[in-house]
């Protein structure tokens, strides 16, 4: 598999396109506590979008002040926006009983706990990038890498999985396999091509927020 500034560019316009769809067919449905995670594959199609400009600085083809900003831009959503925002969505969005919602509160909670430190993380020094085997490798002074990798997993696959929705499961079962095969394929940048495959598999959101969804049930 080759990334690269024009293949983050086609990827990003197709995916902020059906993000487009989504917000839309949650507010024309009278959904509104939909509308966070309905807002995921523009937010992924945008950062794919970012990452092309991030190809085109690491290529020299962009001054280094926008590169650096583009850099930047790209792990703030990456790194501790996404464990928020998609524990929160699945949370809002969830028509399930008490019990579910309670976990998913919990695994909430835990989305913002890991985003503190990966927020001090790349606010502190520069972050950088290094072109390494057609992708891109994200240098950011992440304290615990391992402990915090798996509460962001945690966060934002388990939320997906927890939420009683088949095609929500599927998006986390998708985004679980894609996090295995970019730990094993692309250790280096694991960030990079597995957010880029989270963006694709984000498209099964264009199913779920045509459907209406279920009446709230009582328990799990």
């Amino acid at each position: 598999m080759c990334w690269s500034a024009r293949a983050d560019l086609v990827v990003g316009g197709a995916v902020s396109a059906v993000g487009v769809v989504c917000l839309v067919r949650a507010h024309r449905a009278g959904r509104p506590e939909r509308l966070v995670l309905a807002a995921l594959p523009l937010v992924l199609g945008v950062h794919q979008l970012i990452e092309a400009a991030v190809w085109l600085g690491a290529g020299g083809d962009l001054p280094a002040g926008t590169a650096r900003w583009a850099g930047t831009v790209w792990a703030v959503i990456a790194l501790p926006l996404l464990p928020v925002m998609v524990p929160v969505g699945v949370r809002c969005a969830t028509d399930g009983g008490p019990t579910r919602r309670r976990l998913l509160t919990a695994v909430a909670l835990l989305g913002i706990l890991v985003a503190v430190p990966l927020a001090l993380a790349v606010a502190a020094p520069p972050v950088t990038v290094t072109e390494h085997t057609h992708t891109l490798t994200y240098g950011v002074g992440v304290p615990y890498p391992a402990l915090l990798l798996l509460g962001y997993l945690l966060a934002t696959v388990g939320a997906l999985l927890l939420s009683g929705d088949r095609s929500l499961r599927l998006l986390g079962l998708l985004t679980g396999v894609g996090a295995l095969v970019c730990a094993l394929l692309w250790r280096l940048a694991f960030v990079s091509t597995w957010c880029a495959l989270a963006a694709l598999a984000s498209l099964l959101l264009l199913h779920w927020t045509a459907s209406p969804g279920r009446p709230p049930t009582v328990g799990v």
